[in-house]
């Protein structure tokens, strides 16, 4: 098998390159290059140079993985919409598996290929495996895709945090090659936006983590769609360990959840949901089914799941378990933990936006201090208000509540291993200001 799988990425190279020389002036041809990718499996390809603004915030992580790093090769693999939209999510998650492999497959043909003429390159996985033992709950991750995408022109990001292709649509999976060469042409971002500002995935998100007024709450969306993945399948352990015997996790566990999570871990991790993807109309090879009868495409495709009978899975106190109950009552509710537990002070100030709960916070006008002693010492500013958050290095405006907190205390009164009171006698943690803002704090995101 090896040598048939050499023999495959060297013909490619082979048949790439043709008569062409692939190397101009020491920079690699971008024409050459793109055909290189498509005749490795992917169904677009973009370029971009590691120097572009637009990824100034990810460029250090980058070069950390790959120092050589000149261009970023950014590449599409098509899903097949219909699996996408099935009711049985089964059949999503069978084309989920299926184009990750293919993807993860291109990838490898597309090094290999160029390994062949000398030439040296790295990928990220398309999803998993993921750098989990060093950065779990953090950014697990070297490339962020969706940006990359983005500036190599496969697309504008979507209400529901994905790509549009202009083509495909959101059925679309990504990866990126970082490679050591120069390109002769790098490509910009599209200047049109491919959605139709139809709404239709905030209307069937089942956790109300996609909003029409453009705010995403990744937690509620993390905990449902990630049930058996990452911290999800942290608290399946959990509630193991704190069960009894067979019948108090019975209780805690249901049947279908235990051989659910069986599957899981048998055939490849599950999404809970994506139907975000499902109902997305955008896209030049999708719109079409849309825009000719939009009535029958609601009908088709979003009813169903909106009236599909089904648990979500939320955090008690979250938003997400006042919006399924008001919008969604024929769903069950199950309340859990997404396991997500910041280990680091820097992880809980850079974390905090993403688990912030919006609705939680209405009514609270607040700026709080930060102090924090100890094994990491650090001082930030947290202001609420309007429902929104702002997080910011050391201490900006007065302070309605400072709050001075030994940093290995902190973090474990976030992952409940330590009493918070207890902690405010021994003065671990200490207030000076309003006390009832501390209470109010905390609401703004359950756990």
């Amino acid at each position: 098998m090896p040598e048939i799988v050499e023999q495959q990425t060297g013909n490619l190279a082979v048949a790439a390159a043709g008569k062409q020389d692939p190397f101009v002036s020491g920079k690699i041809d971008s024409e050459w290059l793109k055909k290189l990718c498509l005749d490795s499996g992917a169904d677009d390809v973009g370029l971009v140079e590691i120097g572009r603004e637009a990824l100034a915030d990810q460029r250090d992580d980058i070069l950390s993985a790959f120092p050589r790093t000149k261009t970023l090769i950014a590449i599409v693999c098509r899903l097949h919409r219909e699996s996408v939209r099935a009711q049985a999510r089964n059949i999503a998650n069978t084309e989920f598996h299926v184009v990750g492999h293919r993807l993860n497959s291109a990838t490898r043909k597309i090094m290999r290929a160029l390994e062949d003429l000398g030439v040296w390159s790295v990928s990220d996985s398309w999803g998993f495996p993921m750098n989990v033992d060093a950065a779990w709950p953090g950014k697990m991750w070297i490339v962020s895709q969706k940006p990359v995408a983005v500036e190599a022109g496969l697309g504008k990001m979507g209400l529901h945090r994905s790509v549009l292709h202009p083509k495909y649509g959101v059925h679309i999976y990504l990866a990126v090659i970082m490679l050591e060469k120069e390109a002769t042409a790098y490509d910009r971002p599209v200047d049109f936006d491919p959605c139709l500002k139809c709404n239709l995935c905030a209307a069937v998100c089942p956790s109300g983590a996609i909003a029409k007024d453009g705010n995403f709450d990744f937690s509620s969306c993390f905990t449902h769609d990630y049930r058996e993945k990452l911290g999800g399948f942290a608290d399946w352990v959990e509630n193991i360990v704190k069960s009894k015997d067979e019948f108090d996790y019975r209780k805690r566990v249901s049947e279908r959840e235990t051989v659910s999570m069986w599957q899981n871990l048998s055939f490849g991790g599950n999404d809970k949901c994506a139907y975000c993807f499902a109902v997305c109309p955008a896209g030049e090879n999708v719109r079409g089914g849309y825009e000719e009868n939009k009535d029958a495409f609601v009908k088709e495709v979003v009813k169903p799941l909106q009236a599909k009978k089904e648990k979500i899975f939320v955090i008690p106190g979250s938003d997400a378990e006042e919006f399924v109950a008001r919008r969604f009552a024929h769903k069950d509710i199950a309340r859990v933990s997404n396991g997500i537990r910041p280990r680091s002070i820097e992880g809980f100030l850079s974390g905090a936006s993403w688990l912030f709960q919006r609705g939680r916070s209405e009514g609270l006008d607040a700026t709080y201090h930060f102090t924090f002693t100890g094994a990491e010492q650090a001082e930030a500013t947290i202001m609420i208000k309007n429902k929104t958050i702002d997080i910011k290095k050391g201490h900006q405006g007065d302070a309605d509540l400072h709050i001075t907190a030994d940093s290995q205390t902190w973090l474990g009164f976030l992952a409940k291993e330590k009493n918070l009171a207890w902690a405010m006698i021994t003065r671990k943690i200490k207030t000076r200001g309003s006390i009832s803002l501390f209470p109010a704090f905390g609401k703004c995101f359950p756990s």
